[in-house]
């Protein structure tokens, strides 16, 4: 699979640092969103730690063992995070949520934990393909409550789940097809709590990659950006 892509993050408006990190590498057919949990110890520190650690994989491997490998690094991060906080933070959460994508040919993996999102935007179906981690999540899926209930909640930014997080991580993992001309969405929540889903996807439906991230960054610091934005968008070009 050919792919053109396109990264941006951003501190946003109203915070000082940028917790987010990102990472695309697609010869490799591997794109990583983390984002630093905020008002936690160090939320920078856990994101980096993610990105920086997958940016040193060797991808060479099939895609069973490539989802191993990315589920065993992830797994050891919210170890060394966990101990690093028992050393310098006094045992205070620090910890990000991660959403990862992994492609092989015709097959695509999301391995994730927490809110960060995987969207699929095939012909004109855009797809949530990841769950979130959060206590919301199961009345959306039964119907009990609106995307705009959800997002006006008191407990709309909380997460049952991060790296980090607890001392017993699970990643949740999916596999899916990929087909040429499909448009793949990576992103923090600092982009979906500012842009609806059909916005989403009128922009990558009728806008190049980059194109297409830089307007979604835009409307989302047009709206107030009250956390970092993060975006990864790819597209298979045969």
């Amino acid at each position: 699979m050919n792919w053109t892509t396109a990264a941006e993050s951003h501190t946003g408006m109203r915070r000082k640092i940028n917790e987010d990190a990102i990472l695309s590498r697609p010869a490799d057919g591997l794109w990583v969103v983390a984002d630093g949990m905020g008002g936690h110890e160090a939320g920078d520190v856990a994101s980096q730690m993610v990105t920086n650690t997958l940016s040193e994989l060797r991808c060479e491997a099939p895609l069973a063992s490539f989802v191993d490998q990315i589920e065993d690094l992830l797994l050891d991060i919210n170890v060394r995070l966990r101990r690093h906080s028992e050393e310098n933070f006094g045992g205070r959460t620090m910890g990000c949520t991660v959403v990862s994508m992994l492609s092989r040919g015709n097959a695509g993996v999301a391995l994730w934990a927490g809110d960060s999102r995987l969207y699929r935007l095939r012909s004109d179906e855009f797809l949530q393909i990841t769950r979130d981690h959060s206590p919301l999540e199961e009345l959306l899926e039964q119907g009990a409550m609106t995307e705009e209930e959800a997002a006006r909640h008191p407990d709309a930014n909380v997460i049952t789940r991060a790296i980090g997080g607890q001392s017993e991580l699970f990643i949740d993992i999916v596999l899916f097809d990929v087909q040429d001309g499909d448009v793949f969405l990576l992103c923090s929540d600092g982009l979906y709590r500012e842009v609806e889903p059909s916005e989403m996807h009128a922009e990558l439906a009728k806008s190049e990659v980059q194109v297409a991230v830089n307007t979604l960054l835009e409307l989302s610091l047009a709206r107030g950006a009250r956390d970092n934005v993060s975006l990864i968008v790819a597209r298979v070009d045969g």
